[in-house]
C-alpha cells in the first residue's frame, strides 16, 4: 500500500462537508429476496436508507467482479447518511455464487447484471416494505445508478450504452427511462484489438458505443489505473466521458488506481491504493453531483467543483464539456 494519509479529516473534506451537509443515521437491511424466476441463483439484495426524512431518492448500485450485497459499505453507507435509498443486488458473479469463467452460464451474466437492476425497480414494493420504517419516504420517480468497474458497464447499460457485434453495429438498447442520472466508477473502454485475449474469449460486453448514453453521467476514473484487461493505459477509463453526449462531467482521482482509494470495502485485499482521504472525497462529490442531476436548481455539483479546485491539484480534477 502506498503511503497516504490516515484520516479524512483534511482541509477539502472540510470544504467538501460544508456543500454536502451533515449525515442522517442509516438502517441496513439484507438479504430481501426478489422474484427471479429462472435465474440461476435466488435474487438478494441489501437496502440501506436514512433514518429520517422523505421524499427520498433511490440509488441503484452495481459491483465489481465478485463481490455482492455486503461490500461497498463506504459509499453505500455514505450515500444512504446523505438521503439516498441504495439497493445493492449480489450479482451472479458473485465469489459466493461459484460461477467462474469455464461455467457455461458465465457468458450470459452481463445481461442478467441488467436485469437485476431492473427488477429491483419493478419490486420496489417488495424492497420498500422489507425496512422498516420506509414505507410512504421514497419518491420512485427519482432514480439514479451508480457501479464500479463490471457494475459500471452494468449502470452504463441503464444510461443507454450500447454493445458493439462482431460486424461493428450497436446491439440491442437496455436504457431504462426510470433512472435520471449515473455514476460510472472505473468503467472499462471501448474494446477492440487492444483488448487481451481474456478479455476477448470471457466478456463479449467490452466494446461497447457511447454514442447512445445519453442519460446525465459523472465519470470518475484513477490516473493510475491500469488495467489486465486492455493494453490501453488510465486513459481507458475516460472513455465513456470522450465519447458519450451524456456524461458530460469527468473526475480524475490523481494516484488512484482501480479501487479509487478503497471503495470496495474498508482493508479489502484488492485495495492496492488505500487513501481514506480520496474515498472521503468521491463519497462527497458522488453526492453532490447526483443531487444537483435530480435537481437542477441544487448548487451543490457547482460549489463542490469550486471547492475542488480552490483546494489544488493534490487529489484531483474536475473536467466539463
Amino acid at each position: 500500500m502506498s503511503s497516504t494519509p490516515a484520516t479524512t479529516d483534511t482541509p477539502i473534506v472540510h470544504a467538501l462537508d460544508e456543500v454536502v451537509g451533515a449525515g442522517d443515521q442509516v438502517v441496513s437491511v439484507a438479504p430481501i429476496a426478489l422474484d427471479a424466476p429462472g435465474r440461476a441463483v435466488p435474487l438478494a439484495v441489501r437496502v440501506s436508507a436514512p433514518v429520517s426524512g422523505d421524499n427520498l431518492p433511490i440509488l441503484l448500485f452495481s459491483h465489481g467482479n465478485g463481490w455482492s450485497l455486503d461490500g461497498y459499505a463506504p459509499l453505500a453507507a455514505f450515500w444512504a447518511s446523505q438521503g439516498f435509498v441504495v439497493v445493492q443486488p449480489t450479482h451472479l458473479d458473485s465469489r459466493r455464487n461459484g460461477i467462474g469463467f469455464d461455467d457455461p452460464r458465465f457468458g450470459q451474466i452481463w445481461t442478467e447484471r441488467h436485469a437485476d437492476l431492473v427488477r429491483v425497480l419493478d419490486q420496489f414494493d417488495t424492497v420498500e416494505a422489507a425496512v422498516p420504517g420506509l414505507a410512504g419516504r421514497v419518491d420512485r420517480e427519482q432514480v439514479v445508478a451508480a457501479g464500479h468497474s463490471w457494475g459500471a458497464q452494468t449502470v452504463q447499460m441503464l444510461l443507454g450504452a450500447r454493445t458493439l457485434d462482431a460486424s461493428g453495429q450497436a446491439g440491442r438498447g437496455y436504457a431504462d427511462g426510470r433512472v435520471k442520472a449515473g455514476v460510472l466508477l472505473a468503467a472499462t473502454g471501448i474494446g477492440g484489438e487492444e483488448l487481451h485475449p481474456f478479455a476477448k474469449e470471457h466478456f463479449p460486453f467490452m466494446n461497447p458505443s457511447f454514442a447512445e448514453l445519453t442519460t446525465p453521467t459523472l465519470v470518475v476514473a484513477g490516473d493510475h489505473d491500469q488495467s489486465k484487461m486492455s493494453s490501453r493505459g488510465p486513459d481507458w477509463f475516460t472513455d465513456a466521458y470522450t465519447h458519450s453526449p451524456g456524461a458530460t462531467d469527468l473526475l480524475t482521482l490523481f494516484g488512484a488506481e482501480h479501487s479509487l482509494g478503497g471503495i470496495p470495502n474498508w482493508e479489502a485485499a484488492e485495495t492496492t491504493d488505500e487513501n481514506p482521504e480520496r474515498v472521503a472525497v468521491l463519497q462527497r462529490l458522488t453526492t453532490a453531483y447526483l443531487r444537483s442531476a435530480l435537481d437542477s436548481s441544487d448548487p451543490g455539483w457547482a460549489k463542490a467543483t469550486s471547492a475542488l479546485t480552490e483546494a489544488g491539484a493534490a487529489i484531483g480534477r474536475i473536467d466539463s464539456k
